[in-house]
C-alpha cells in the first residue's frame, strides 16, 4: 500500500519519494521506483514521479532541475 505524505516529513523504516512524499510500505523501495545518488545522498522517486520526469532523468539532470 502506498500513501501520500508531506515530502519534508521523514517516516521511520519506510522509503519516501523525494519529490512528492509518497511512502512505500516496508524498508526497501518497490522495484518500480527510481533511486538516484545526488550530492552524496540516496534519493528515491516513486514510479509516478519518475514517469513524469523521465526526460530529465535520462538526461541525468539532478532532481533540483525537474
Amino acid at each position: 500500500m502506498v500513501r501520500p505524505v508531506d515530502a519534508a516529513q521523514a517516516v521511520d523504516g519506510h522509503v519516501v519519494c523525494a519529490r512528492c512524499g509518497t511512502v512505500a510500505d516496508g524498508d526497501t523501495a518497490p522495484p518500480t521506483w527510481l533511486c538516484s545518488l545526488e550530492d552524496g545522498r540516496r534519493l528515491h522517486f516513486c514510479d509516478n514521479c519518475a514517469r513524469l520526469h523521465i526526460r530529465a532523468v535520462e538526461s541525468r539532470l539532478d532532481s533540483l532541475w525537474w
